[in-house]
């Protein structure tokens, strides 16, 4: 491995997570599959949930109606991770997962524990916003237009048109409200990412591509204090003052 590419190594394994947010049918699960073979990072993806719930003996069609919904996901589902940190759950009884928040809580601490045990891409679960104030996380959206998505899903998922149009408007409206119930945000809020990607035109491999430069550039930035962070770092002032620009944007 040349030095460059041994500076880019050490600097993503600085990186502790990269979180997927997506709109249903614009590709972000794909994007994140691809991201994590790319990483050779762990992937926490609805694949991942609905092993583990079964794993417990919890069918299929249990956790498909409890991922990314208002209720969260089903409390023997979190016990089925407290091998990532076993004191979280150190004789805890059955009723102190009933309760939303300490389930909410629950989770925060399982995906914290995730990424110190190491390299991971969660997709969805609200961890945009759990993961929010660490620097070593990097957060994406991935969005597409109603026209791109409906095609995508009937191909990927054989379905017919009136569908896949049903599922985006479903599985859509689950997850904002899953996000709007535990943890008061709006899955559109591009204050929570680092950045957002259309694919309307841009393909997958694209996107995924995006994704691994951003990460590296927001690694090589981890050590930064925060008077160097943010638009205006290393910029001098405009040439005019504010009174100039007023001017200049009034009509002749």
């Amino acid at each position: 491995m040349d030095n460059t590419r041994s500076d880019e190594a050490k600097a993503l394994n600085r990186m502790r997570a990269v979180t997927i947010s997506r709109e249903y049918g614009s590709g972000g699960g794909e994007i994140a599959s691809r991201l994590a073979r790319r990483l050779g990072w762990h992937l926490v993806d609805h694949e991942a949930v609905i092993r583990m719930a079964q794993d417990l003996g919890v069918s299929e069609e249990e956790a498909e109606a409890h991922d990314e919904r208002t209720e969260g996901v089903l409390a023997s589902f979190l016990r089925t991770v407290q091998g990532m940190e076993p004191s979280l759950y150190a004789n805890a009884p059955e009723e102190a997962f009933t309760n939303m928040q300490d389930y909410h809580a629950a989770m925060r601490r399982i995906l914290a524990a995730a990424i110190r045990e190491g390299h991971v891409v969660i997709v969805g679960r609200g961890s945009q916003v759990a993961l929010r104030e660490r620097r070593d996380v990097l957060h994406a959206r991935i969005v597409a237009s109603t026209e791109q998505r409906v095609p995508y899903i009937m191909r990927r998922e054989g379905v017919d048109e009136g569908t896949a149009r049903k599922r985006i408007s479903t599985k859509d409206h689950d997850r904002q409200r899953y996000l709007q119930a535990n943890y008061n945000h709006e899955p559109a809020d591009a204050h929570l990412y680092d950045l957002t990607i259309n694919t309307d035109v841009l393909d997958l491999d694209a996107a995924t591509d995006l994704i691994y430069v951003a990460l590296h550039h927001k690694a090589t930035r981890l050590t930064l204090p925060p008077e160097e962070l943010g638009p205006g770092a290393g910029l001098t002032r405009y040439p005019a003052s504010p009174e100039d620009f007023s001017q200049m944007s009034q009509p002749e």
